[in-house]
């Protein structure tokens, strides 16, 4: 397993992107979350105060009050586009695995202050190599073109193989964008 931080949080054209990066990897997962949860982490991230408990903030002290622990979270599948996560809870020396949205589990791990995990079949499948200001450009495949255009076209090839039209169509605009601003070759 690889042990990730969120490196950002972005808005991208199906809506909003958790991006988990590794210290000893050099390629970024991203997950598409909904709107809530990309609200919770943002919040906590950015430090802002709320008067109120969100709906993490309410998980975190109940786990608290049932003196339970958030060991850690772990990215543990991809199925047909859809991630799967695990929370790892712990109480009184016993780690329960509970099933979850990775949205939900990296807004509980950053409250709880818990590692995240990503399987390396995982990060394998869909990690990226993406251009960031610590990394700077990404690194160039086999076929001599960007990692991250690789991915996307393999990503295009299944959305089509699956059927999943809209899928490939937002997928084939960004390939698109990708060689207008990186030289088609």
């Amino acid at each position: 397993m690889l042990h990730v931080k969120v490196a950002g949080l972005s808005l991208a054209n199906l809506g909003f992107v958790v991006l988990l990066r590794g210290e000893q990897d050099p390629r970024t997962l991203p997950i598409f979350i909904g709107g809530a949860e990309a609200q919770s982490i943002l919040i906590h991230l950015e430090h802002v105060e709320i008067p109120r408990p969100l709906t993490h903030d309410l998980l975190k002290m109940v786990l608290d009050c049932m003196e339970c622990r958030l060991k850690r979270v772990v990215i543990s599948d991809l199925v047909d586009s859809t991630f799967y996560a695990l929370l790892v809870v712990e109480r009184d020396g016993v780690e329960t695995e509970i099933d979850a949205r990775p949205s939900d589990a990296v807004a509980l791990a950053l409250r709880c202050a818990a590692p995240i995990y990503v399987v390396k079949k995982v990060i394998e499948q869909a990690g990226l190599l993406l251009e960031t200001a610590e990394t700077g450009p990404a690194k160039k495949g086999v076929d001599g073109q960007g990692s991250a255009l690789t991915q996307l076209k393999s990503q295009l090839e299944m959305a089509i193989t699956q059927e999943r039209y809209e899928d490939a169509a937002r997928l084939r605009d960004e390939i698109k964008k990708w060689e207008q601003g990186h030289g088609k070759n």
